[in-house]
C-alpha cells in the first residue's frame, strides 16, 4: 500500500487486522468494527471479511452490520446460497431494505448499495422511497 502495490483483500483484511491487534496494545485503542470487502484479482473470487474492535478476523459470505443485522440476517439465512447471481441478490437486497421500512424502530432513511465484482467497484440505482407493506 505504501510502496504502490496492489494487495487482494485477504492480504488487506490481514493487514488491518494486525494494526487492530497493534493498537489493542496502545493507550488508545481503535474500537472500531467493519466489513472489509473486495474481489481477488488472482482467483477472480469475491470476499468479505468481519473485523471487530478485538482484532478478530472472520471470512463471511455475507453481512449485515449495526442495527440492520438484527432484521436482515435471518432474511440473508435464509435466502442466500453459494451460487447467487446478481439479480438474486438485488431480490434479497429489497427484501432486507422492505424489512428495514418496515420494522426499523428508528426513521430509515434508505440505502446506498455498491457492487463489487470483476470490473470494479459501481454504485447501483437503488430505488426505496416507496411505503413498505405492510406484514
Amino acid at each position: 500500500m505504501r510502496n504502490d502495490t496492489d494487495l487482494g483483500p485477504s492480504a488487506v483484511a490481514s493487514f488491518v487486522r494486525g494494526e487492530l491487534a497493534k493498537s489493542l496494545r496502545s493507550r488508545r485503542p481503535y474500537t472500531v468494527n467493519l466489513l472489509l470487502g473486495g474481489m481477488d484479482p488472482i482467483t477472480k473470487k469475491p470476499h468479505l471479511y468481519w473485523l471487530d474492535y478485538l482484532a478478530s478476523l472472520t471470512p463471511l459470505p455475507y453481512a449485515a452490520h449495526g442495527y440492520a443485522q438484527y432484521y436482515c440476517l435471518s432474511i440473508l439465512d435464509k435466502h442466500h446460497h453459494p451460487d447467487i447471481n446478481y439479480e438474486q441478490g438485488l431480490k434479497i437486497m429489497r427484501m432486507c431494505t422492505e424489512e428495514l421500512r418496515r420494522r426499523l424502530p428508528i426513521d430509515f432513511k434508505g440505502m446506498l448499495v455498491k457492487v463489487i465484482d470483476k470490473d470494479g467497484i459501481r454504485t447501483v440505482d437503488w430505488e426505496d422511497s416507496k411505503p413498505a407493506a405492510s406484514a
